[in-house]
């Protein structure tokens, strides 16, 4: 009988480690992980962006999330692990449908998707730059269900991205209170991961283990 899926979100500021978080955690429970639509969109239309095209972004996410739940669930029930018949792009890559996937170590009973990215950053990213957020996103918020948050510190250092627009900390720190505000606020376990890149990921692996048992 396949237990329930276990969807683990990843939300911070720009630049504090939520895809390298993603994929290190997909390769150690040996699934995928959805990448941030936000980043082939941007890449692809500009930084010029409107409020109009954030809900674009917010619809390209979700249909990457739900991509990846089915795909994992197909995968599961077929019984397959690691990278066999997976027909996405391998972790570290985009893949064709925007899902990376894990090749490593850890051993779960249930499957288990890694989000970068949800329906919350949207929101803050939207109401950040333009002060307000589409209906659609926040109705979004309320319907979809996740086992656990893990918030990125902001003590890793600003890398410069073509695509990143907040370099100074001032703006990194309020984003990042903005988003433990929301966490603080609603049900799901949630934990704060900090610490150099290894640190992380091992800090991220305890809190999956100790949020989603």
């Amino acid at each position: 009988m396949l237990l329930p899926l276990k969807k683990i979100v990843i939300i911070g500021p720009e630049s504090t480690g939520k895809s390298s978080l993603c994929e290190g955690l997909a390769a150690h429970y040996r699934t995928s992980w959805v990448r941030e639509y936000a980043r082939e969109y941007l890449l692809s239309h500009g930084m010029d962006y409107s409020f109009e095209d954030l809900m674009t972004i917010a619809k390209g996410q979700l249909a990457l999330e739900d991509e990846g739940v089915k795909e994992v669930l197909r995968r599961a029930g077929a019984g397959v692990v690691g990278n066999a018949g997976m027909g996405v792009g391998a972790a570290g890559s985009a893949g064709d449908m925007g899902v990376g996937v894990g090749a490593a170590t850890g051993e779960r009973a249930e499957p288990m998707l890694f989000i970068d990215t949800d329906m919350y950053v949207m929101k803050v990213w939207s109401e950040f730059v333009f002060g307000r957020c589409d209906s659609w996103i926040l109705d979004q918020i309320g319907k979809r269900q996740y086992d656990a948050y893990l918030l990125c510190k902001t003590d890793l250092p600003w890398v410069k991205d073509e695509l990143r627009e907040y370099p100074d900390l001032v703006s990194r720190e309020k984003l990042y209170h903005i988003y433990r505000d929301i966490l603080i606020n609603q049900s799901t376990p949630w934990i704060e991961i900090g610490g150099l890149e290894h640190q992380r990921l091992e800090a991220a692996i305890e809190a999956v283990e100790g949020l989603t048992r």
